[in-house]
């Protein structure tokens, strides 16, 4: 599925749309593979998603590598694996932990986790447009179009 974002609310939508999803679903746990270069909209897109589970004051955990939000009725784990060097490092934070608990795990620079990430997941790619300096496309890979009524 492929989405045109032209703002970053049109990012924290979509983001927002695929949590109530998987809500909706009766999910309890679920991976988001998050890629795309530095500054297009990744962690907006985790604002968004976080948003119907009650979690505020979502930020980039770049240099913590993990903050957890509370949410009702699932916890988000917001990952961020730009600075990790290998798969010791994420034994280290505990990352198969995380893996195996109730909730939902949000990956930024997910392709930094190697052969740790679930094979069931949801990959969302966000790519600058060169039609405008805000616009990004979104591709979802691992979640049918229907499943997010977008």
């Amino acid at each position: 599925m492929i989405i045109i974002s032209h703002s970053t609310a049109d990012t924290e939508a979509v983001g927002k749309a695929l949590s109530e999803r998987l809500l909706a679903a009766g999910k309890r746990h679920a991976f988001l593979s998050l890629r795309g270069e530095m500054g297009v909209g990744k962690t907006a897109l985790v604002r968004g998603f976080a948003a119907p589970l009650g979690c505020r004051g979502v930020k980039s955990p770049t240099y913590t590598v993990v903050n957890e939000y509370k949410g009702d009725p699932l916890p988000v784990f917001h990952f961020d694996l730009y600075r990790v060097a290998d798969e010791e490092e994420l034994y280290g934070i505990g990352f198969d932990d995380y893996l195996a608990r109730e909730g939902y795990c949000v990956c930024e620079w997910s392709e930094n986790g190697g052969d740790m990430l679930p094979k069931n997941r949801i990959t969302v790619t966000i790519s600058r447009l060169p039609s405008g300096e805000n616009e990004r496309q979104i591709c979802i890979e691992g979640v049918d179009d229907e499943d997010l009524g977008i």
